[in-house]
């Protein structure tokens, strides 16, 4: 099993046919460094299809997941169009995301109250 301690939203959109190295270098221009044990999530413009890069220390691991019908929700991007280049995310909302779940709204989800 690969060890992923903390994950990031790459909020830039991605060529789906990037691999690994091309993806690695986006993390390592945007943030900085990668960081073992680290997860970095990419999507590509239309948020049907994401790509997982993991550093576990001693090399890259690469997976993609297609959505066959719908869309990813993604990242909303403000009037200027721009947003954070990179988010962290709990496990928790990276497995509603990787489901094509609102995971933004996780909190608000997780309670029912009478208006």
């Amino acid at each position: 099993m690969i060890r992923i301690d903390t994950l990031w939203l790459c909020t830039q959109p991605q060529d789906m046919r990037a691999g690994a190295d091309r993806l690695l270098n986006v993390v390592i221009n945007t943030i900085g460094q990668a960081q073992a044990h680290h997860g970095y999530l990419f999507a590509n413009a239309r948020a049907t299809r994401i790509k997982l890069l993991v550093h576990d220390g001693f090399g890259v691991w690469c997976a993609t997941r297609r959505l066959h019908a719908g869309r990813f929700v993604w990242i909303e991007r403000d009037s200027v169009g721009s947003a954070m280049p990179a988010l962290q995310l709990t496990a928790q909302q990276f497995g509603a995301l990787a489901l094509g779940l609102p995971w933004q709204r996780l909190g608000e989800l997780s309670v029912i109250s009478r208006c």
